[in-house]
């Protein structure tokens, strides 16, 4: 089985586990390493439709109205970190599908490049690649009660119907386009991983996401509170591989919201139960997956 280039291709080989994090966990803003912050923010602006809330000292955060969706520090002449483990993609996931059509109709115009459109099932999804390489996925959820429980069996990848997105629209053609709405959220972080059995026993079985679904060696998705997935892996590009090397268009580390201190603390008494390494990052504990992907574990 060909691994695609980014649409979730899934198919399922374990009954979902029971999660043990707290049910209102979710993740939060992505830090990402960038060759040319100027380049980056030109993209991200005119291209996703995120705005600049913050920029000094060569780093720079993005996000949609006043919500921290992503972090970009720059380092001159860094290059793309294909063939490591690290960011697969991160996904902006906005409030309806009037505003997937929206950004498409604009995408169509603006002629933005896209990797790959899909049917999830649980979502439709539209890809794509910023000028260092890092995957992007753009999405809204069908609504829940479709598909609540039924993710292990049904969340696949399908063609995307096109004309049936851009119908939300009156007037595809000339429909406004002033950026991702206020409401976009983080939706989920999808990782390249060197190996799924360890990836299972780290985000499951010590952080407490629940397995959602698995493509036996190849894919594994987690999440909090019967969500889809709240984070993604696989190993179609990265089976077997190391982090990236110092000077890598990388990702830095991702964020995992937590509700309340009680609850991390938990996390973080699991992680030391398991003889796993938690740093001090800015007053957050940091802790590395199995594959060396940095994740914060912050209060939301």
């Amino acid at each position: 089985m060909s691994a695609p280039r980014d649409p979730e291709e899934l198919g399922t080989t374990t009954e979902p586990a029971h999660a043990t994090i707290d049910d209102d966990t979710t993740v939060g803003a992505v830090h990402l390493t960038v060759a040319d912050l100027q380049r980056s923010l030109d993209y991200y602006r005119s291209q996703i439709g995120l705005a600049v809330l913050e920029q000094a000292g060569g780093e720079a955060s993005l996000g949609a109205g006043e919500r921290e969706l992503l972090h970009l520090a720059e380092q001159p002449g860094a290059s793309p970190s294909d063939g490591y483990t690290g960011l697969y993609h991160f996904a902006l996931l906005v409030p309806q599908r009037i505003h997937l059509a929206a950004w498409l109709a604009h995408a169509a115009r603006d002629r933005v490049g896209l990797t790959g459109m899909s049917d999830h099932f649980v979502s439709e999804a539209l890809y794509l690649r910023d000028p260092d390489g890092h995957g992007i996925e753009i999405y809204w959820d069908r609504p829940r009660d479709g598909w609540e429980g039924q993710v292990a069996d049904r969340m696949t990848t399908l063609p995307l119907d096109v004309d049936s997105i851009l119908n939300e629209l009156d007037d595809p053609a000339n429909a406004p386009f002033d950026g991702l709405p206020d409401g976009t959220v983080m939706g989920h972080v999808h990782l390249k991983v060197a190996e799924i059995a360890s990836t299972v026993g780290f985000y499951s079985d010590v952080l407490g996401f629940a397995l959602m679904a698995q493509l036996g060696p190849m894919a594994a998705f987690f999440a909090a509170g019967g969500y889809h997935h709240h984070l993604g892996s696989n190993t179609w590009e990265s089976a077997g591989a190391q982090p990236p090397p110092d000077g890598s268009a990388a990702l830095r580390h991702a964020t995992i919201l937590l509700p309340d201190s009680a609850g991390r603390d938990r996390v973080a008494g699991r992680l030391e139960h398991a003889g796993i390494d938690v740093v001090d990052h800015g007053g957050d504990p940091l802790v590395r997956d199995p594959s060396g992907n940095a994740l914060v574990l912050a209060l939301a």
